[in-house]
């Protein structure tokens, strides 16, 4: 059985390679990239947390699952954006979007 301790390690491992992603990256993609890496490592959080809190609970788990149709959901809506931008612009980098906030 892996132990609670080596799980928490990987997800805070994502969490900073998330959080670093998305504070040096130019480009909406890779920002959106960081973000649902964010994103993963909080459920793998919810499912560790469950399993050792209420072992036959299932509570975690659907918030892993209601966390996952949430980042599904802001993934389309972001990546429909970043198509109108790329249309409007022909570039999706962050330093061009200066023109998009008027």
């Amino acid at each position: 059985m892996i132990h609670l301790e080596y799980i928490l390690i990987i997800s805070a491992i994502m969490m900073f390679a998330g959080v670093y992603g998305f504070l040096t990256r130019k480009s909406t993609l890779a920002i959106l990239l960081s973000i649902e890496l964010m994103l993963n490592s909080t459920d793998i959080n919810f499912a560790a947390f469950n399993r050792m809190l209420y072992p036959d609970g299932h509570e975690g788990y659907f918030f892993a699952l209601f966390s996952i149709a949430i980042s599904a959901a802001e993934s389309a809506i972001a990546i429909a954006i970043m198509i109108n931008i790329y249309r409007m612009l022909k570039d999706i980098s962050v330093g061009k979007l200066e023109k998009m906030k008027w």
